[in-house]
């Protein structure tokens, strides 16, 4: 039994409908900040379990659960004439081999299939209530949650509990760092879990001697006579002592210790291994059928990244993953044919790519697709010198600003534009090539990219002279007026190289010399036309 399908409705950062499918072993969900990769987690491991961040949702409930711009229209729809409903929150999670109990089909592909479903909605019985809100005076500024009701069913249309669900997530987040009275979570969840009655009972024991001694050290004794003295608090004695009301007071007194260091006092990236190991070897993540991993690189060194990944393989083998990332070292590592790629809840896996073009992307050093879906805009050029160009212009009229101070990557991908364009199509990208023409503008840029002529998304900006078909020429005729000063700022002899064609060709054979001495130098420069508007195109 695995998820193969999770259906989100107007739950945080998705507006409407989104539709993940999910293979059954490794998932990694690529995407930028506010993407929607920890709401995806979120939601999975809600509708699985009924909890959110550890408590029962329907102590959580509140209008920050729903989808801004759903709010949005809904509030300003009660200024209207045309009044929408509530809106409600729908999380569907689809089983592959799931119970036949689970089955029918109470989702909203009313199509018969085996899963849960959980909604955040409106309950009929307070319309008589929410009507004369309505007509009041009163001036609704939010979705009023306190009409609200939690529904959480089977496909069969049969209500749930936690209990009756077979399938358990297990969700890890290896970013956080939660104290119960100095004893770490994840510690105390080992010893409620693993430890049996007898081993509690002499913990709890041994923990009551500690704490009696504590009471009866002379200078404790001394402290609560003066505490006593001089608290006018109270007519009853006053003192500090240990809580023992309950039999587990000891659970929430220890704290873990790592080499004799306190745990909370260790570095974050082993704190991030520790509990990660400790979470998926728990009683409650053997028994769960789906892991559940926030972005596990954090606060990790790459060593650390390559043991932490191996913990996870090794640990969950038979279970289905389901991991978010920002890093290309985790998307590498746990196999570039399981990357979901999400931007503004468009979706797509390298398998939605021609054969070719995965087998490129699968072979390709570095993965620079992560960083052009993880930009606010991209950049695509062909080399060093361009980047560098690219970047100079940028900065020239950006304050000095770098472009990825503004989130535009420029990302050097040499003469394999068309690869990285197929996705930038599905998924709506943002992303600008610049590019040579080669000598033949017709056939090299006009031909070449016809397929994405219609593509919003997509910019290409080549200059159209055949004369000109690389970048040097072009930046020698942009300058051309002040060739003097080009040659002093790239170190070239002005009496020797006196000619546009000389320098030209110098230039050529200089390749990402010239260009970093340009980046370099203070000295005001021009650029080609068609960079300065792919700079213009960035600052839109």
């Amino acid at each position: 039994m695995h998820v193969s399908k999770v259906l989100i409705e107007n739950y945080k950062c998705f507006e409407g409908r989104f539709d993940l499918p999910l293979s059954n072993d490794v998932n990694i969900i690529v995407g930028n900040n506010e993407a929607g990769k920890s709401t995806i987690i979120e939601a999975i491991h809600i509708c699985l379990s009924g909890l959110l961040n550890g408590r029962h949702l329907r102590n959580h409930l509140s209008q920050y659960l729903f989808n801004n711009i759903v709010e949005k229209n809904y509030l300003d729809s009660l200024m209207s004439d045309e009044k929408i409903a509530p809106p409600r929150i729908t999380i569907e999670v689809y089983l592959e081999d799931g119970p036949a109990l689970f089955e029918g089909n109470n989702n909203l592909d009313k199509a018969k299939a085996s899963g849960i479903s959980l909604k955040i909605e409106f309950d009929s019985e307070y319309q008589l209530q929410y009507e004369e809100l309505l007509k009041s005076d009163e001036e609704i500024k939010s979705i009023p949650i306190e009409y609200y009701k939690i529904t959480w069913r089977s496909f069969a249309r049969d209500g749930l509990t936690s209990q009756a669900i077979p399938f358990k997530s297990a969700i890890i987040d290896s970013t956080a760092t939660r104290f119960q009275n100095g004893s770490d979570i994840y510690i105390s969840r080992i010893v409620r879990n693993e430890l049996d009655e007898k081993q509690k009972v002499e913990i709890s024991q041994a923990y009551r001697s500690l704490k009696e001694q504590f009471k009866e050290t002379p200078s404790i004794l001394e402290i609560n006579e003066m505490i006593t003295s001089i608290a006018d608090i109270s007519d009853k004695e006053v003192k500090i002592g240990v809580n023992l009301a309950t039999k587990d007071a000891w659970e929430f007194g220890l704290t873990t210790f790592l080499n004799d260091v306190p745990f909370q006092n260790v570095g974050k990236g082993e704190q991030c291994i520790v509990k990660t190991n400790l979470s998926l070897g728990n009683k409650a993540s053997k028994n769960a059928g789906v892991i559940l991993i926030e972005e596990p690189e954090n606060h990790l060194s790459h060593t650390k990244l390559n043991q932490f990944i191996k913990g996870i393989t090794n640990k969950s083998k038979t279970k289905q993953v389901i991991i978010t990332t920002h890093d290309n070292f985790v998307a590498n590592k746990l196999g570039l044919n399981n990357l979901i790629l999400l931007h503004k809840q468009k979706v797509m896996t390298i398998g939605d790519l021609k054969e070719e073009t995965q087998e490129f992307f699968q072979k390709l050093p570095g993965y620079q697709t992560l960083r052009m879906l993880l930009a606010e805009k991209a950049v695509l050029v062909e080399g060093d010198s361009d980047e560098l160009i690219v970047q100079k212009a940028y900065m020239k009229s950006n304050d000095g600003k770098l472009p990825i101070e503004d989130g535009i990557d420029v990302i050097s991908v040499k003469l394999t534009f068309k690869r990285f364009l197929y996705i930038a199509e599905q998924l709506e990208l943002p992303v600008a090539v610049v590019t040579d023409n080669d000598k033949n503008y017709k056939r090299n840029i006009k031909k070449k990219y016809k397929e994405f002529k219609e593509v919003s998304s997509i910019q290409i900006f080549a200059d159209k002279r055949t004369e000109l078909n690389t970048l040097e020429p072009q930046f020698v005729e942009a300058n051309k007026h002040q060739l003097k000063k080009l040659c002093e700022v790239i170190e070239l002899d002005f009496e020797k190289y006196n000619s546009e064609e000389l320098i030209s060709k110098k230039m050529q054979k200089m390749k990402t010399t010239w260009a970093l001495r340009v980046f370099n130098s203070s000295e005001q420069l021009e650029f080609p036309d068609y960079i300065n508007r792919l700079i213009k195109w960035c600052n839109e």
